[in-house]
């Protein structure tokens, strides 16, 4: 039995041609790119390419690209660089966001900062006029994602960066399942910082992005050189730095063929379902071509996902496993917060390189077949 792999927005496999990139670099380019010497002169070339590179790609300048170890860093490096020396103040950010912004601005509220969380309508999204309600005169920070990760929902940031632009706070987005799918170009919205990550995209694991506008103040959240214009100590990963300029060069020539494909993906999927007359409901609207999330009525996540992994069809929850339990996930639970099955029976499918019309099909086949079974 062919195993299917549907979860492409927790991490995607890597392209031969990003490996193909990186091999040569890891062989031939091991200088430090610090150092003045040949060596190193050849490194900080292969640094400064990419760097044109990546920022070319979303329409920055070579000086607001900072690299990082991923979307986790590239967050916390925005959202900790920008309120460091300001010691306090108001934070507005969302109840769906990823962890890595959730758990920074909770760091921050210990610290003393206040900290509003706008939630999500039944639609899976905030609205522009919600966050702009929470602004207040001492707001130094709105974080607001891009596309959630866990049901696909586009996130107002072009609306969120309008209503900001008479106000002083800075503007954060996680644009991590955005970059790929969506059409991202900085010279075209209000956003200050936006944080990527290369795995999401069949790049390597352990490298990211973060852009900064020019302008916007960062304190650096970690002590040594002077890498990365003073903002991020340490020496860069050159050859991951290589493999994300490759996989973003393969996004950029084909990402409408892709978002085309992954649509078609979805349709297919959910027609399946649908034939097999399984009982379902799709949470979120105006989601991203890639990501679907469904609730199976009368259905559990935990029993579901196991027998998921037992017929070779790999898929996700936003449910936390705590000490051999599921509690619901914190996206849904904002979501419907007084639907609690819904909470606990919704997983997430997502769409990518490893799939092709035919293994999504078999897939949402096997997906029947299990809800049946235990429906029984």
């Amino acid at each position: 039995m062919e195993a299917i792999y549907l979860d492409h927005a927790a991490t995607t496999p890597v392209h031969d041609e990003v490996i193909e990139a990186m091999v040569p670099v890891y062989r031939e380019v091991y200088g430090n790119p610090s150092s003045i010497h040949q060596y190193g002169r050849k490194a900080r070339q292969v640094l400064d390419e990419a760097r044109r590179k990546v920022a070319a790609s979303i329409g920055a300048g070579e000086k607001e690209i900072i690299f990082t170890s991923g979307g986790t860093e590239a967050d916390n490096l925005a959202i900790f660089g920008v309120t460091e020396e300001l010691g306090e103040g108001h934070v507005v950010t969302t109840s769906i966001e990823h962890h890595a912004v959730l758990h920074a601005v909770a760091a921050l509220e210990k610290q003393g900062f206040d900290v509003t969380y706008v939630a999500p309508e039944p639609d899976g999204a905030v609205t522009a006029e919600a966050v702009k309600e929470a602004l207040r005169e001492d707001t130094v920070l709105v974080s607001v994602m891009m596309v959630n990760n866990e049901t696909g929902v586009r996130q107002p940031v072009e609306e969120i960066g309008e209503a900001l632009k008479n106000h002083p706070a800075y503007f954060h987005s996680d644009a991590v399942q955005a970059l790929g799918i969506e059409n991202i170009d900085v010279r075209e919205t209000a956003v200050d910082l936006l944080a990527f990550s290369g795995h999401k995209i069949n790049g390597p694991k352990g490298i990211g992005f973060l852009f900064a506008r020019e302008g916007v103040p960062l304190t650096p959240m970690t002590y040594g050189g002077e890498q990365e214009r003073k903002r991020r100590a340490g020496t860069e990963n050159v050859q991951a730095v290589k493999g994300l300029e490759k996989a973003m060069e393969m996004m950029e020539e084909n990402r409408e063929e892709h978002v085309a494909q992954y649509e078609n993906y979805k349709k297919s999927f959910l027609s399946v379902l649908e034939e097999e007359e399984v009982s379902f409901e799709v949470n979120g609207q105006n989601t991203t071509a890639a990501i679907v999330n469904i609730s199976f009525h009368n259905m559990d996540v935990e029993t579901m996902l196991t027998n998921f992994d037992l017929e070779k069809v790999a898929a996700s929850s936003g449910s936390a496993c705590t000490a051999g339990s599921f509690e619901p996930s914190h996206v849904l639970s904002a979501m419907f917060p007084d639907d609690p099955e819904r909470m606990r029976n919704s997983i997430r499918f997502s769409f990518g390189a490893a799939n092709n019309e035919t293994n999504v099909k078999e897939a949402a086949r096997r997906v029947a077949s299990i809800y049946r079974r235990l429906n029984k």
